[in-house]
């Protein structure tokens, strides 16, 4: 049976609505399943840290589902070091676009930075800053005098 009734993909479906893999026009059946695999090659992002009691976070790509976990990783590794930094500022000016997943990354960074007393800062310029401020989310962010294009 397909997916649903309304779905028209190859997918298919066992009686009891196991996955039994896909069906091709004209190969048969695969019998494989669909499954994700993360895989770190496919990350659209680099990441670059300057440690120290302000840590600065640039990166530099595309935030998106694929990505994010790396960031949100490489974040919550910063903010959960002991000694707790006193500050970290993510540059997002190397950031060419951020997907809902990207934005809740670093929504979900700020939380952490703030149960541990570490002020959080984005920091750049360009239309992923703007995106936040457009989204009413830049207030919830500490201010950092150094954020440009956030007008």
């Amino acid at each position: 049976m397909n997916c649903s009734p309304l779905c028209n993909c190859t997918k298919r479906l066992g009686e009891d609505g196991s996955d039994e893999g896909i069906r091709t026009p004209g190969s048969g059946y695969r019998g494989y399943r669909l499954k994700r695999v993360a895989d770190s090659s496919t990350s659209n992002i680099e990441i670059e840290v300057e440690s120290g009691e302000d840590t600065v976070v640039h990166l530099r790509g595309r935030i998106d589902v694929d990505s994010s976990p790396d960031v949100r990783d490489r974040l919550r590794a910063i903010l959960l070091q002991d000694p707790v930094p006193h500050s970290v500022s993510v540059d997002l000016a190397g950031v060419t676009s951020i997907e809902a997943s990207g934005i809740a990354t670093l929504v979900e960074s700020l939380k952490v930075a703030r149960d541990r007393g570490i002020r959080f800062y984005l920091q750049g310029h360009g239309s992923v800053l703007q995106l936040f401020e457009s989204a009413g989310l830049l207030a919830l962010f500490d201010l950092n005098v150094e954020v440009k294009g956030a007008s």
